[in-house]
């Protein structure tokens, strides 16, 4: 059963054993890509992630552009890697298939592969991006291109309706995500969606697997199986982390509270003491988390 993490202390720390991230289209203009950036420089964590759709290739071969912003989401990736010695799994999804010309590539502490097998605290997780398992994507290719132009318009026309609340001082609100909840189709869809991804990791002898590619965040249990979806960079802009006890979160962009962190920071310089992983801390409203059994076998990749 998910328990919470009490709101009273409204803190959570900063530095994990691994993140997840999934769906940030970089190269489209709905990638929230200085936001992701600026969430990887708060946090830092052994194992990095980054489970498909990151580039997103559609989008750049018809009327998406590359910009500096984009370029620096992966500076900031190599700012990991030099500064934390993380390990970063950079896994394929559909909008970045051009990936399948090198597959699979390891370059250091980069790793460039389809999907992986997640050993920690005695659990096994099947990591993949999810378009393996939509038959849309994969077999009608060009209605599933048909529906990615649907989604532009919708993300073009989530950027005005949030441009005009910013302007009046409302918060964020995805309207895509609350037009999509009230679709029966993709309310339905969904939900396949995510009881097909746990009959597979059942099928593979895992205990659960860790998703992105249909935009919508979860941590909850599927007929036993422990379902993890990393959400999106583009509406949700959410994340998956797991501490070293094997506790797996949910966190979101927007629930961050940038303001107490820098207070926390200067507070920090100016009485001498020095930013420490395992004891910093960055407020959250509310952080959600399943619990694992404990187990001191350590976490194997492959």
């Amino acid at each position: 059963m998910p328990r919470y993490l009490s709101t009273k202390t409204n803190s959570v720390k900063t530095h994990f054993k691994t993140i997840i991230v999934s769906d940030v289209h970089l190269g489209t203009k709905g990638s929230k890509a200085k936001e992701i950036a600026r969430f990887l420089k708060q946090y830092h964590c052994d194992n990095l992630i980054l489970n498909g759709d990151i580039i997103d290739g559609w989008q750049l071969k018809k009327s998406g552009a590359w910009k500096r912003k984009h370029t620096r989401f992966f500076n900031r990736i190599l700012k990991m890697i030099e500064n934390h010695n993380t390990q970063v799994f950079y896994l394929r999804g559909n909008h970045d298939d051009f990936l399948d010309q090198i597959l699979p590539l390891q370059i250091g502490n980069l790793s460039i592969q389809t999907d992986m097998i997640y050993e920690s605290q005695g659990k096994k997780y099947f990591i993949t991006h999810g378009d393996v398992f939509d038959s849309i994507t994969t077999n009608l290719r060009w209605i599933a291109y048909l529906g990615d132009m649907g989604y532009t318009f919708l993300l073009w026309l989530n950027r005005v309706v949030n441009h005009y609340r910013f302007k009046r001082g409302l918060p964020y609100f995805s309207l895509s995500q609350y037009i999509k909840g009230k679709v029966k189709s993709a309310v339905s869809y969904v939900d396949q969606y995510e009881t097909e991804l746990a009959k597979m990791a059942k099928a593979k002898g895992c205990d659960g697997i860790i998703c992105g590619h249909i935009h919508k965040a979860e941590n909850r249990l599927i007929d036993g199986v422990h379902y993890l979806n990393s959400g999106d960079w583009v509406e949700t802009m959410s994340a998956l982390a797991e501490d070293h006890e094997g506790n797996w979160q949910l966190i979101y962009y927007s629930e961050i509270n940038f303001k107490e962190i820098r207070d926390q920071e200067i507070g920090s310089f100016f009485s001498g003491k020095e930013e420490e992983n395992e004891s910093t801390i960055i407020p959250l409203r509310k952080v959600s988390f399943d619990s694992p059994k404990d187990d001191l076998n350590p976490p194997a990749f492959r």
